[in-house]
């Protein structure tokens, strides 16, 4: 995993990729809207989401794709219909052309994150 030694969202989005920073940016809009009450942060060399010091939501750009890391195992779940095709690991949603990125499926799964409550792996 490529991990960015940025101290902070902005550093990283602006070291990222240039064919990328549309993507990684209009990500970060999202996690910022959709998320209320959860807190920015850089873990683990990504942006990160947390509720109460726990992250739910990240993202990275890593060497082959922008990778997209659900924390919580419900919201996956819950959505598995939708995420059926994608490339996924355990909770990690991954796009190698940043233009293919389904924004609506990230807000659903942004918006499924903050209302409720549940299990982070």
């Amino acid at each position: 995993m490529v991990s960015s030694s940025a101290p902070d969202v902005q550093t990283f989005l602006d070291d990222a990729a240039p064919e990328r920073q549309e993507a990684l940016r209009r990500l970060r809009e999202l996690c910022l809207t959709e998320l209320a009450g959860f807190t920015e942060t850089m873990q683990y060399g990504m942006p990160t989401y947390q509720r109460d010091g726990v992250g739910e939501f990240a993202f990275a750009s890593q060497k082959q794709y922008i990778s997209l890391y659900v924390g919580r195992t419900d919201v996956v779940a819950a959505h598995a219909e939708q995420l059926a095709g994608h490339n996924m690991g355990k909770g990690c949603l991954r796009f190698r052309n940043p233009a293919k990125i389904d924004f609506d499926l990230v807000r659903s799964l942004l918006r499924a994150t903050a209302a409720t409550r549940g299990p982070v792996c």
